[in-house]
């Protein structure tokens, strides 16, 4: 269903958007990875070539708009158009109550979790509004609706971006392009080692056999890719339900 679709992943030298990169190639998307990281980019791309697939790496920080558009851009340059666009970059560290935060950390969060994703939303919807085609996935978080302590920064953004794909979904919905969300509950990546390390609420008190494999959100933003996935455009989705895992085939 995805053959032959052209993404850009935001955050893919690692985690949910390492596997997502992956995961899509798997399916005939060729990819663009992007992150700040070119080294473990290369070496997904070689992964992802050696399996058949097509990829292509950028260095990126997503907190420059210039660089996100740079990446969108190379992927019509490269493959001749960009029908996905995964947000998946984010940051959590570091993790500290308010009244101990540094302002210019916590500010460097907003520029990567919030300001990251609107730089993606600018840069792709007028190529795909003039292809009148394409479907962009923030990666949210449950921390979008709900307060935990020691992650001001990170709920607030996640709440923001729960606000971005409403309002762009509002702008662009009618418009032959899908913007959603995808919450996926606790995921096993390098996140969890700083979660658990900061021992600041219950989430830290998890065990590692507590999180899912990234290659569960993986199939998630895949399958939100498909046609199968109309129905939550301008929601969070989360896998985090037996249903949501059941319309991902994970169950």
């Amino acid at each position: 269903m995805l053959n032959d679709k052209a993404a850009v992943i935001t955050g893919a030298s690692r985690g949910i958007g390492e596997a997502a990169a992956i995961e899509l190639a798997a399916q005939g998307v060729s990819v663009v990875l992007a992150a700040r990281s070119k080294n473990s980019l290369d070496a997904i791309v070689s992964r992802i070539e050696d399996n058949g697939g097509q990829a292509c790496a950028i260095e990126c920080d997503v907190s420059e708009y210039d660089e996100v558009a740079t990446a969108v851009t190379e992927c019509v340059a490269e493959y001749g158009k960009i029908d996905i666009l995964v947000n998946n970059a984010g940051l959590i560290d570091p993790i500290s109550r308010i009244e101990d935060s540094d302002p210019l950390q916590w500010a460097n969060v907003v520029d990567v979790n919030l300001k990251g994703v609107y730089h993606g939303l600018r840069a792709a919807l007028p190529l795909m509004k003039a292809q009148g085609s394409g479907v962009i996935v923030n990666i949210s978080s449950g921390a979008a609706t709900g307060a935990l302590e020691g992650w001001s920064h990170y709920c607030a953004t996640k709440a923001g971006v729960l606000s971005l794909t409403k309002c762009a979904h509002k702008e662009v919905g009618d418009l032959g392009i899908r913007v959603v969300g995808m919450s996926p509950g606790t995921v096993a990546t390098d996140m969890q080692v700083s979660i658990k390390a900061s021992g600041i609420n219950p989430v830290s008190q998890l065990e590692a056999s507590d999180h899912i494999p990234p290659e569960w959100p993986a199939k998630a933003i895949a399958w939100l890719c498909t046609d199968a996935a109309h129905e939550y455009a301008g929601t969070d989705f989360s896998i985090k339900t037996d249903e949501g895992r059941r319309l991902v085939g994970l169950i």
